[in-house]
């Protein structure tokens, strides 16, 4: 059963890795808030005609909070990053997550730290930046911190999403976060911009993939992980997405791998198996208790 419910989740960061394709070749640089709202608002309005099934009242501020963390902040901080660094350098800010997921799962959820999952958190950044940070890659402040920020908005979001189950199905739970998060963009979105923008046909096909495909479909999947996974178990399977970038990228547009990026590929894959059976390893005393 784990078997299965990994495989599921895993969907999730392997359609996100196709972002980058997606994004350079459908959609223009616009505003990070556009991006991120146009994302969100659509698919959350979406799975609510899905489903016909509003949130309680007391569950509205737990929403908001929950929205806000990991759709409204993160994707802004996501695309903020994606249109000031270079793609290998956010994606090795974002593969932070795992060592962040680890201590914040102690805190907040009480787990205890292991030593082999940080050790496998701390590969996963290797191997993301063995495969895709190059020598030229540039720095940008603002971009950095976006990327640091956005690893934390998203571990922290994950632990506040496992403390409680919602009360309702994962997919009228997803469709209730969704919308919460779009709409608390709209108004800052509006706020922010000095004119509204133009969209070709090329443009809204590429955010409707964005917002359907890599919105909808694939938090459902990754919330439903969340709810029945390890939370340092989940968080690594985040380096699939630049696995799948750089895959992507050699297979529709004609890119190299070279032999430092299949050894980041390794020590990523290899990151991703320990930090699955490191749950299995329990400390001999904590065993005999």
């Amino acid at each position: 059963m784990q078997s299965r419910d990994l495989i599921l989740t895993a969907i999730a960061p392997i359609v996100w890795g196709s972002s980058y394709i997606v994004t350079t070749t459908f959609l223009p640089e616009h505003s990070p808030l556009t991006v991120a709202l146009l994302r969100a608002l659509p698919a959350g309005l979406l799975l609510l005609v899905l489903v016909r099934q509003l949130p309680p009242l007391a569950w509205v501020p737990r929403l908001l909070v929950l929205g806000a963390l990991n759709f409204s902040i993160f994707w802004v901080l996501l695309f903020t990053t994606a249109y000031r660094l270079p793609g290998g350098v956010g994606a090795t800010l974002g593969a932070v997550q795992p060592l962040v997921v680890v201590f914040l799962s102690a805190l907040v959820l009480k787990t205890p730290v292991r030593g082999v999952q940080v050790m496998a958190a701390a590969l996963s950044v290797a191997g993301v930046a063995l495969l895709v940070l190059t020598p030229a890659a540039k720095l940008d402040t603002l971009g950095v911190v976006a990327g640091l920020a956005g690893a934390v908005t998203m571990a922290g979001g994950g632990g506040v999403s496992r403390k409680r189950e919602p009360p309702v199905s994962l997919l009228a739970y997803t469709a209730w976060e969704l919308t919460a998060g779009g709409l608390l963009l709209l108004p800052v979105t509006i706020w922010a911009l000095p004119e509204m923008p133009q969209f070709s046909g090329q443009n809204i096909l590429g955010l409707a993939y964005m917002s359907l495909i890599g919105g909808a479909l694939t938090y459902v999947l990754w919330f439903r992980g969340i709810a029945r996974l390890e939370p340092a178990s989940v968080s690594l399977l985040g380096v699939l997405s630049p696995l799948a970038a750089v895959i992507l990228g050699w297979a529709f547009m004609g890119e190299v791998l070279s032999p430092k990026q299949a050894l980041g590929a390794g020590l990523a894959l290899f990151s991703l198996w320990l930090g699955q059976v490191s749950w299995r390893w329990r400390p001999r005393k904590l065993a005999s208790a």
